[in-house]
């Protein structure tokens, strides 16, 4: 359960607590709050565990050139732990940051992997039951395998065929695909997910996790239908925040072996993996000419620069270079 929000002393007196609570204060997703901790925990392992009022301006740049020139690390990768400390000494400690000097790392973000249609399939039908479902749900609609897990009944819309995701990526919610040749499984899906939640119902924890304090706002929604997991456990756990029994998804990590166990009995010789769909979702999309600003809308991203990347991989196409060997003579 390592998605939902770890809780915190009513008054926090460690140095991690008091962040974690300033962060929810703002309102950030609690991926950011996992990310912008564990770069901050970095940066305080780096310096010695010193704490961090006590590092200044050259401290943040010793710790970005470090991971710039010695770990070779990405560009959004070096982004990313500078937007984290920027946030703890602006934000958090009310320090003014200005003038960071510090080599930008050189390494550029490598292309995404994809499968091609056949592959993709070929993966998907060496899957069962409702690991398929969701391979297909990831490649068909474009999901993260988050926000496949995390998927509750009340996310489908048989009638619109849309899927809505809630708090994907940077806490934003998006509509995408819902493909209608999986309609009829999706629905036995959910009669499946109805039964197993009438026998937790009859053993006294059908009580589902409820995001964002919504379990006070609407007291009896946690043990509806239609807020239960599409993708359930196959068994009901003890919740260690709450100590509430209930029936969580499933794991992330379950789905990904899954997959990976798939991918070997396919032959593929790629390094792929459950995100490898969502990539091929849109090279796919590129490929059948839908334009590029409705594929980010699918995808979620913020920004149309980050959807321009699969252009780079389709190899057909208005900018198709074809090979001399195949030209006719």
């Amino acid at each position: 359960m390592h998605d939902i929000p770890k809780n915190l002393p009513t008054t926090p007196t460690r140095f991690i607590d008091q962040l974690r609570f300033f962060i929810r204060q703002k309102g950030l997703a609690y991926k950011t709050e996992q990310t912008y901790v564990g770069w901050i925990l970095r940066y305080i392992r780096f310096h010695g565990r010193k704490h961090p009022s006590e590092l200044s301006e050259p401290h943040i740049e010793m710790y970005l050139d470090y991971l710039g020139i010695q770990l070779g690390a990405a560009k959004n990768t070096q982004r990313t732990a500078l937007n984290a400390l920027i946030f703890l000494y602006t934000k958090f400690l009310n320090v003014k940051i200005e003038n960071l000097n510090f080599t930008p790392s050189k390494k550029h973000r490598n292309l995404p992997v994809v499968f091609s249609h056949s592959e993709a399939l070929s993966v998907i039908n060496f899957m069962t039951g409702q690991y398929k479902l969701m391979a297909e749900l990831m490649f068909g609609s474009g999901l993260r395998v988050t926000e496949c897990i995390r998927l509750r009944v009340k996310d489908l819309d048989f009638g619109m065929c849309v899927l809505v995701v809630r708090n994907g990526k940077g806490d934003k919610d998006r509509s995408t695909i819902l493909p209608a040749v999986l309609h009829a499984r999706l629905q036995a899906q959910v009669e499946r997910v109805k039964l197993s939640h009438a026998q937790d119902s009859e053993d006294g924890c059908a009580e589902v996790y409820m995001p964002n304090r919504l379990a006070l706002k609407y007291p009896k929604a946690a043990v509806s239908l239609s807020w239960q997991y599409l993708f359930p456990a196959p068994r009901t756990s003890c919740d260690p925040r709450s100590g509430k029994v209930r029936r969580h998804h499933v794991m992330d990590r379950t789905i990904q072996k899954k997959v990976r166990c798939a991918i070997t009995k396919a032959c593929i010789n790629k390094h792929a993996s459950c995100h490898t769909f969502r990539h091929s979702f849109a090279t796919s999309l590129l490929q059948q000419g839908y334009d590029i600003r409705t594929i980010q809308k699918l995808l979620g991203h913020s920004r149309v620069e980050t959807t321009e990347i699969y252009t780079h991989v389709i190899n057909q196409g208005a900018n198709a270079v074809k090979s001399p060997l195949e030209r006719q003579p």
